[in-house]
């Protein structure tokens, strides 16, 4: 029941706060995280336990079912993690919690919100641990309508048209995966949903099945990552949405397409996979070139950090087209966690600075180190981290990416990638000069205050997560060793 829990609790919690009266702030608010922590609680649990007892095994851990669910159609309650869900797991739980702290300054139509966000948590832990494919994108569009309001109702000025863009895109991927299950789903003797069993049935497909599953796979799990050129949603729903909204969105959001490619469409189909790794690579280097030079224009800090999460996750597509590399495997996972920790955290400040300035324009402010000396540090440390500074994970996880993309890819591609770190640290340290350094407006910013108590606890875990595994990454290295061993050796077949 321990898998169960990670979704029903949210799905409990979401209840009761529907149930409170809605004058009652302060109860919602705490009631709400309050729920969030038993998640978060139990995913951290489930890593120390992983860790220690199942990371030598690439099985299936901590197994419930397969129950049959609807018998008729052979659709079973099946759940289960390994060593790729569970990092996400905990990295799902933690943000969760971290955001609904963060949304303590919610003042509107608070209850709703809190519902909204635990329902959203039920989403994405449910993605993270099942393992019938009904299941999965059940849960998959369960995230799409939460998401939807999230932004649609609480977002910014243009928050009806981002929601609804970003709704359109997801559902129109959606379509194509629904497509490409059914195949599966048909083709397979006797009829099923079961992810596990269907590894095996999905090399025994005909070649140009194999073709068009993955291709229909590929684009409902690429417009969640965002690969370019199906990116276009991505800086608009960011820009729009809440503080906390924004950090599940760059968070966890952003890491289902890659983990599902690795869950579902790699493994399962790996002679297509051949055919368009190459591809997949030349979209990776693009998005990491595109995402770093589109940064470098911005003139509004949450777009930065939005732009540059296209350019953070063109190192995972650029890792996952290098499959046959355990290191660059490696590499996509640190790469998942690291930039779910550095970009929560950098959303997090955005949103710090801009409930006081009420602007996020780089433009107008300038010399603030001399006002906000330990808003800055915490800041300048995650633009660090972000840039892949040596001690941060950032640094980790794009080093495992080269070296494990340098072996297996075309080496031109993979020289051209490594542009996007020079590219990287040009537009972070061009925004800590400009916001941080220089003149201090005096008559426009003398009434800031510095980051409060909660503004640090909301990072706190993220900065001392981000210095851990660029300090000594072996312990999460381990946690998946075993797992991705099995999933390169289920691609290389």
């Amino acid at each position: 029941m321990l898998l169960s829990s990670l979704i029903f609790v949210p799905l409990i919690g979401m209840l009761i706060v529907m149930m409170l009266p809605k004058d009652k702030h302060g109860l919602i608010r705490w009631t709400a995280l309050s729920v969030s922590f038993i998640p978060m609680l139990t995913s951290f649990w489930l890593t120390w336990d992983y860790f220690f007892h199942h990371s030598g095994t690439a099985a299936m851990a901590y197994v419930e079912g397969p129950f049959n669910w609807i018998p008729s159609l052979n659709i079973q309650y099946y759940l289960g993690v390994d060593g790729i869900s569970v990092p996400m797991l905990f990295l799902t739980g933690l943000l969760s919690t971290l955001s609904l702290l963060v949304s303590f300054g919610i003042k509107d139509r608070v209850k709703e919100y809190f519902a909204f966000f635990l329902l959203l948590e039920t989403g994405m832990m449910g993605v993270f641990v099942a393992l019938d494919f009904f299941l999965f994108y059940v849960f998959w569009e369960v995230m799409l309508v939460p998401m939807y309001f999230l932004i649609g109702v609480w977002g910014g000025p243009r928050k009806e048209y981002a929601a609804i863009k970003f709704f359109l895109y997801t559902l129109f991927g959606s379509i194509f995966m629904l497509v490409a299950i059914l195949i599966v789903y048909f083709t397979s003797e006797p009829h099923s949903l079961n992810m596990i069993a269907l590894l095996d049935h999905g090399p025994t497909m005909s070649h140009n099945l194999q073709l068009i599953c993955f291709v229909f796979f590929f684009i409902a799990f690429a417009i969640k990552v965002p690969v370019w050129p199906f990116h276009t949603w991505l800086p608009d729903a960011h820009v729009e949405a809440p503080t906390a909204v924004s950090v599940i969105l760059a968070g966890v959001l952003l890491k289902m397409g890659t983990y599902a490619m690795l869950r579902i469409s790699w493994p399962m189909f790996p002679s297509a996979l051949r055919e368009f790794s190459f591809w997949i690579a030349v979209l990776g280097v693009i998005g990491i070139i595109y995402g770093a030079l589109v940064s470098m224009a911005q003139k509004d800090l949450k777009k930065l950090v939005a732009y540059s999460s296209v350019s953070h996750m063109g190192f995972c597509m650029l890792a996952l087209a290098a499959y046959s590399s355990v290191t660059a495997m490696s590499g996509v996972m640190f790469q998942m966690v690291s930039h779910g920790l550095i970009t929560g955290a950098l959303f997090v400040l955005v949103g710090v600075l801009y409930d006081r300035a009420h602007t996020r324009e780089i433009a107008v402010f300038g010399g603030l180190g001399s006002k906000l000396p330990v808003y800055t540090g915490i800041m300048v440390m995650f633009s660090m981290a972000a840039l892949g500074l040596p001690g941060m994970s950032g640094f980790v996880s794009e080093f495992m990416i080269f070296v494990g993309s340098f072996s297996a890819l075309n080496k031109v591609l993979v020289s051209i990638s490594v542009l996007g770190v020079v590219l990287g640290a040009a537009y972070m340290l061009r925004m800590v000069q400009n916001v941080f350094l220089g003149e201090f407006n005096v008559a426009r910013w003398g009434g800031l205050t510095d980051i409060n108590l909660r503004e640090i606890i909301s990072v706190a875990p993220l900065a001392i997560l981000t210095l851990a595994i660029g300090i000594y990454p072996k312990p999460l290295s381990d946690l998946m060793s075993a797992t991705l061993q099995h999933l390169v050796n289920l691609m290389a077949r």
